[in-house]
């Protein structure tokens, strides 16, 4: 016997599946590999040319004639690319760009995400201390929202948590919203 799926159904299917990839299209839309920040930090030539997604939060910005060089604390990125901040940071990487970028947007624990190739690695000086660390030559520098962070997790935990089949959260079946809609035993 054939089954039939009515096509509503699978439109809303194909909707909310569409709706889950909430990846910015500027940095979804380029092929990284998925390589380990610390496999980079402690040997970059052998990553030379591998393209990458990192993130993290701004440390500072040097801006040179015709470039512009970037510190960055590095933070895994979650399913959406955005920097993880509640985690532990593993360490900082540079990233060079072939534009101005402005000390004023790009600001200290700005959260961002870099698209690009490991260049190698540079040395940097902080404090008294003159150490290493890779270098990316960026394509895409996505600055986020400031309140990403927040927005994200209300609309995420209206899914996750819950307390029953069938039950979707605040948002959208608020008792009275739908009133007219919904049965009442």
């Amino acid at each position: 016997m054939k089954s039939w799926i009515p096509p509503c159904l699978l439109l809303c299917s194909v909707l909310l599946l569409g709706a889950c990839t909430s990846m910015p299209p500027d940095i979804r839309n380029f092929s990284a590999a998925d390589i380990p920040y610390q496999s980079v930090n402690h040997n970059a030539e052998a990553y030379k040319d591998a393209p990458v997604r990192w993130g993290g939060t701004v440390i500072e910005v040097a801006n040179e004639a015709d470039s512009s060089l970037m510190q960055v604390l590095f933070y895994t990125l979650d399913r959406n690319g955005y920097p993880e901040t509640d985690k532990s940071g593993e360490g900082r990487f540079a990233v060079e760009i072939n534009e101005f970028l402005d000390p004023a947007i790009y600001t200290k624990g700005t959260e961002i995400t870099v698209t690009g190739t490991i260049r190698g690695d540079i040395e940097r000086t902080v404090g008294n201390k003159t150490i290493r660390i890779p270098l990316i030559s960026a394509k895409i520098i996505h600055l986020w929202p400031r309140n990403y962070r927040e927005d994200s997790a209300y609309w995420n935990s209206c899914y996750r948590y819950a307390p029953y089949p069938g039950y979707y959260g605040y948002p959208f079946f608020y008792n009275g919203y739908y009133r007219p809609y919904r049965f009442w035993w």
